[in-house]
């Protein structure tokens, strides 16, 4: 009996061992950003995990909340997102 209660109980232990997910792989290595967006880029961003997204064609950084961790757009001081093409330009591409 109590073998049967710790093996169903065991998918639930696992589950709760998993400290957090991303929404999104990344597309490129981390922190390897063009200089000119390392300049844009407001301070309280976490540059180092910045990548290309190839679909929106703008870039993306891993905010780590107290909850859970998730891409976010990079944005300028004023908050404007940070991409190397124009919105335009990926609405041809599809």
């Amino acid at each position: 009996m109590r073998l049967t209660l710790a093996l169903a109980a065991l998918p639930l232990f696992l589950a709760a061992c998993e400290t957090g997910t991303m929404t999104s792989p990344p597309a490129a290595l981390p922190g390897a950003l063009p200089e000119n967006v390392l300049a844009l880029a407001a301070p309280y961003q976490d540059v180092n995990s910045a990548v290309l997204d190839e679909v929106s064609g703008c870039y993306n950084y891993l905010h780590r909340g107290p909850v859970e961790s998730t891409y976010l757009p990079l944005r300028t001081v004023d908050g404007r997102p940070i991409c190397a093409r124009q919105p335009e330009d990926i609405a041809m591409a599809n």
